[in-house]
């Protein structure tokens, strides 16, 4: 081909291409871009992941009693519901002050012998309370470690005062080893009186402290 016509050949597929040739960017550049673009990513992933955690937050906060509560009409319907949540509570909160040490030898005696027994008093609150005040009833989260006799309380949440506290005691007789005692005390006659609930029996050997894992 003549020179001059491949210098034409040139020219034409210059115009024709004008625009649709994406130029070839320099390493550094092309890497700094992609590096630039994964950390985006990454952001918009972390967005969304706070995002889903924090919707989570306000359905696990939406499962108090008092929301629950919005939704139940009927005052029977209110007192048997408040009875069931409570009671589910009532184990999770006696399974966490126990500890996994006290809670395998404890846990079921506990279940079959104590936790009806919670079941009982709960009830009898339930029916002396007024029903805008039962909606606003919450069971505490936070038992007592250590040497501490709480398991729980249901408090009022506006006033913030108690109305019936769960205890237990560790009791140990001379000669017969150590035992769980479980009580309640009530608002009524300001938390003077042991309402006994049962005892569980531990062993000759000094328990570990609640919560003991």
């Amino acid at each position: 081909m003549k020179l001059w016509m491949r210098k034409l050949f040139v020219v034409l597929v210059t115009i024709f291409t004008f625009g649709t040739v994406v130029p070839q960017l320099p390493v550094d550049i092309d890497k700094n871009v992609k590096e630039n673009s994964d950390i985006s990513d990454q952001n918009d992933r972390l967005l969304v992941v706070n995002d889903i955690e924090e919707i989570e937050n306000e359905k696990e906060s939406d499962n108090s009693w008092p929301s629950l509560a919005l939704s139940i009409d009927s005052h029977s319907d209110l007192i048997s519901s408040f009875t069931a949540y409570s009671m589910a509570q009532a184990e999770q909160q006696s399974m966490m002050k126990f500890g996994s040490t006290i809670g395998d030898v404890i846990g079921d005696e506990f279940k079959q012998v104590i936790l009806p027994k919670i079941e009982e008093a709960i009830a009898q609150l339930t029916e002396r309370v007024p029903e805008d005040d039962l909606r606003q009833l919450v069971i505490s989260e936070n038992p007592a470690s250590g040497l501490g006799e709480k398991i729980f309380h249901v408090y009022h949440t506006d006033t913030g005062k108690d109305l019936i506290r769960f205890h237990v005691r560790r009791d140990h007789p001379p000669k017969e080893g150590y035992w769980f005692n479980f009580h309640y005390h009530t608002a009524e006659d300001e938390f003077l009186t042991h309402y006994e609930m049962g005892s569980i029996y531990w062993d000759k050997n000094t328990p570990p402290h609640w919560m003991s894992a």
